[in-house]
């Protein structure tokens, strides 16, 4: 995952949503803050989900909100929502700050 010029390794999970997900790369996104603790950006296509309540959300989990959108948390949370892991930021160290304050555009490729 690349944010502007910061790059984040992204460790994926098993499952047919990162498959689908990893399908769609590589792709950027302009990414929208939410909260104070995320951001999120609507995906080109519904992806398949295993949504279950998470309970906590950490520092660089890459989740699926519904079936088609992508958010990248950068603060820890308790959260009562359900999503569909996709993936983790290996060092979220500096994803605050990289993210920024507005609208940053995020693009995801394989190595």
């Amino acid at each position: 995952m690349t944010v502007e010029s910061r790059r984040f390794a992204v460790t994926l999970e098993g499952n047919a949503t990162t498959r689908a997900f990893v399908e769609l790369l590589p792709a950027s996104f302009d990414m929208v803050e939410l909260n104070g603790n995320e951001k999120y950006a609507k995906l080109p296509r519904n992806l398949p989900t295993a949504a279950e309540p998470v309970g906590s959300i950490r520092a660089g989990d890459v989740l699926l909100y519904g079936d088609d959108t992508l958010v990248v948390f950068y603060e820890a949370l308790r959260s009562g929502y359900s999503y569909t892991r996709i993936g983790r930021v290996e060092t979220p160290a500096g994803l605050r700050a990289a993210l920024g304050r507005g609208g940053p555009r995020v693009s995801f490729s394989l190595p």
